[in-house]
């Protein structure tokens, strides 16, 4: 296995010959019928039945996804709202999706400084030593929150580092009212998120966060909905790793987030959530597949692999 994280996302970008991956983001009155009619997971008020429900669909997704996708991006978010059980699917999930041989990145945001911000990464990153928890597989990169400037992402790219991982700081987010703080221009003309690209940059350009196809093991997470004008980073930062959400649901189209590829495809992975694990709620592949949920998603992700292919050529 590549000891860099931006190795193998390089290797399973051309294997899988997409950047698109998969978000899973589970919600359970969104899970199909047949999942949410069973009589041990049909009440959204117990937990137990809820995390039976979205335990169940989202391996069955994983299986369905990893050998279509390089990578799958797991919102932590979606699994918290359960508490300690919620935290517990969440790793269970991640083992998983280790198995079935896909890269996995926790979009966790955690954010500080010094020891705090060390203590997050290693929570998130660092396989653990304790006794009773050595099986306990944690994801290979993970997001974070880079407002605090170089000591809040110089402690997690460290630990990524030394454990064969990889982070992707936030630098420009695909919601509409994001541009009100993050295009904020100095007297230079420098825009907030153009600023926070330049520190992420002098950090990821570092010898030992390079793998031997060149490119760095800390990303950045710029949206698909962003302004046209972002497309520059990819011309500043060619070794760096853009993680893009937003193809989908969110608005963004094929050609949105492809400019932010690399003309060989490398470069980017194009995040995709709810317009896959849910397809099955679209009529285009509902009235061609009916109940058969998982064909759904698989048609989904077929389809927006051509997408992302032809955008790109």
């Amino acid at each position: 296995m590549a000891t860099h994280f931006s190795d193998r996302i390089y290797d399973a970008v051309k294997e899988k010959k997409t950047p698109l991956i998969v978000g899973l983001d589970p919600v359970y009155s969104r899970l199909p019928k047949s999942i949410t009619t069973h009589k041990d997971m049909n009440d959204e008020n117990d937990v137990s039945a809820a995390i039976d429900a979205i335990f169940e669909f989202s391996t069955k997704v994983l299986r369905i996804v990893a050998p279509l996708v390089p990578a799958v991006k797991m919102n932590i978010a979606f699994f918290e709202k359960y508490l300690w059980e919620g935290v517990e699917m969440y790793y269970n999930l991640v083992s998983e999706a280790e198995s079935l041989g896909v890269e996995i990145i926790g979009d966790v945001k955690r954010g500080d400084i010094g020891h705090t911000a060390q203590e997050y990464a290693i929570a998130h990153l660092k396989n653990s030593d304790f006794t009773g928890l050595e099986d306990v597989v944690m994801p290979d990169a993970i997001t974070i929150n880079g407002f605090a400037g170089i000591e809040g992402i110089e402690p997690f790219a460290k630990v990524a580092v030394d454990e064969g991982k990889g982070i992707f700081v936030w630098v420009r987010s695909s919601n509409p009212s994001s541009a009100v703080i993050q295009d904020f221009a100095d007297a230079k003309g420098v825009k907030m998120y153009q600023k926070l690209a330049e520190v992420i940059a002098q950090i990821a350009n570092q010898p030992e966060y390079i793998g031997t196809h060149g490119f760095s093991d800390i990303g950045m997470i710029i949206g698909g909905t962003s302004s046209d004008e972002t497309t520059l980073l990819r011309q500043k930062y060619p070794n760096i790793w853009f993680l893009v959400p937003g193809f989908g649901s969110q608005g963004a189209t094929a050609q949105d987030c492809a400019r932010l590829c690399k003309k060989d495809g490398t470069g980017a992975l194009v995040n995709a959530s709810r317009s896959i694990i849910y397809a099955y709620e679209n009529p285009k592949y509902a009235n061609k597949y009916g109940d058969n949920w998982e064909k759904c998603i698989e048609q989904a992700i077929a389809d927006a692999k051509i997408e992302l292919f032809a955008a790109i050529r």
